[in-house]
């Protein structure tokens, strides 16, 4: 299924916005489903074709992860985001990049700003991570406070510049809620590993807006077979570990002696891997926790867990 030319010239330089000013758009890309094929038919010879259609030796490859012929389709793409989210977004050191420069041009006059109902308190059992929110007036007084931090600091920022100072000195206190943009060419094989990251629940929020905006609005329709591959073997699916495939046996199994259908944490905690019986925190217990209640063997919240 080839991308229609008028789809493409539809989507290219789109911009399609996320959190309060920022945004993702196509600049180009090169290929479509069939480039993937052709490139998998080279290695696995002509008669590919005669047992195998163009969908199904799609899934076959991400399936199985014979992810090479992937590498065939790029995609270039426009990005304006905050300079904390971008932090983690340049870590994928898969992409050509050419981003804003503030030595040469004056800095963008736009910071990402946190409603009120969004500031999210750190999380407990995960370093990285968040959960829950802080209350209405809190939250309130946290937005009015980043409002005017970052008021002072484009003053303070537009005043060195205005004294000529350099600009690569005079923006040394800007904040990283400071929107950069940049050029982003990737080909189809990293981006699908960006977004499989990024995408995930356990990916800050913010980064996970651009991975879905990039995601949903764009690779889907410009790779129709290649998203509804990636979806069923990577972004929906789920990965069981040795450990956790045993411990499923031997939950079963319990169950089955028992003649029960769902089993409870008493369960799960006596046919646990015997390595974290002595562990008080054990990310790998409340992973495999997790997938169980996602899998309805377990009752639980797989959020909580």
């Amino acid at each position: 299924m080839a991308t229609n030319d008028a789809q493409v010239q539809e989507l290219r330089w789109k911009k399609f916005p996320v959190l309060d000013d920022g945004f993702v758009t196509l600049v180009d890309v090169m290929g479509d489903d069939q480039s993937v094929v052709q490139a998998a038919r080279v290695s696995y010879g002509e008669g590919t074709k005669r047992v195998s259609d163009d969908r199904g030796l799609i899934r076959y490859l991400l399936r199985h992860r014979h992810t090479t012929p992937f590498e065939m389709a790029e995609i270039k793409l426009l990005v304006r985001v905050p300079m904390d989210c971008w932090r983690q977004w340049i870590r994928h050191r898969t992409a050509n990049v050419n981003e804003y420069s503030t030595r040469y041009s004056i800095a963008i006059d736009a910071a990402q700003q946190t409603p009120p109902d969004e500031w999210r308190m750190q999380s407990a059992s995960n370093r990285q991570g968040s959960e829950g929110f802080f209350d209405e007036e809190t939250g309130a007084q946290l937005s009015a406070s980043e409002a005017e931090f970052q008021q002072r600091a484009r003053d303070l920022y537009e005043r060195r510049v205005e004294l000529g100072v350099a600009r690569e000195q005079a923006r040394k206190d800007l904040p990283l809620a400071t929107y950069t943009e940049a050029y982003w060419k990737v080909d189809l094989h990293n981006l699908l590993h960006f977004l499989a990251l990024r995408m995930d629940s356990h990916a800050q929020w913010e980064i996970r807006q651009y991975a879905t905006a990039i995601g949903r609005e764009i690779i889907e329709p410009l790779f129709p077979l290649t998203w509804e591959a990636f979806t069923d073997y990577r972004l929906e699916a789920m990965y069981l570990t040795r450990l956790d495939r045993e411990v499923v046996t031997r939950l079963l199994s319990r169950l089955a002696v028992e003649g029960r259908a769902v089993a409870e944490e008493a369960d799960f905690l006596a046919v646990q891997d015997p390595t974290w019986v002595d562990l008080k925190r054990c990310r790998e217990r409340d992973e495999c926790r997790a997938k169980l209640v996602r899998l309805g063997i377990l009752t639980g919240d797989e959020a909580k867990v």
